[in-house]
């Protein structure tokens, strides 16, 4: 068994290599680990969240060479040579992304399960769209699921991130 939980069969390993926030990470794989058990396994990064290993939940988000990826649905040999980026990766130099800051500010979470997932979407959304409606905002979070809150709240942390990375 890992230490996930999840049993593994012997296989054929596979060189990637694969850069998280910037910082490169090499292994050899078995050619069915998902990238969220690479991403916390092998990179040690466990914001990003394993919630209902269907790809349902969104919990395990993350940016693939910029665009947004349920990081339960992919192999790491698919993100071999990518960029990922994970909820570890939005501060810099100690200073909250601003989608962090108006999540904080918003009450944007309670348990906070969904939390890196749902930052992590919303900030590939501010990216594709910086000054989206409340509609687009809904829109753009429906593949990520929150069971605590009404998403009022996360809403409005979506609308003063994006009003603050637009200065």
């Amino acid at each position: 068994m890992a230490k996930n939980g999840r049993s593994r069969a012997r296989g054929n390993l596979m060189p990637v290599k694969v850069r998280i926030n910037g910082s490169p990470y090499e292994a050899k794989v078995e050619p069915r680990l998902l990238l969220v058990d690479f991403i916390r396994d092998v990179a040690g990064l466990t914001g990003t969240h394993v919630g209902c290993d269907t790809s349902n939940c969104g919990a395990c988000t993350v940016l693939v060479d910029g665009e947004s990826v349920k990081s339960c649905t992919i192999f790491t040999v698919q993100a071999d040579g990518a960029k990922v980026e994970t909820v570890e990766g939005l501060s810099k130099d100690g200073k909250l992304h601003p989608v962090q800051k108006a999540f904080r500010e918003n009450h944007g979470l309670q348990c906070g399960f969904c939390t890196p997932g749902m930052m992590m979407q919303a900030s590939w959304l501010l990216r594709e769209q910086p000054n989206p409606t409340e509609a687009e905002i809904r829109v753009g979070l429906s593949g990520n699921l929150c069971r605590c809150t009404g998403y009022v709240n996360i809403v409005k942390s979506v609308q003063q991130a994006a009003r603050e990375m637009r200065r």
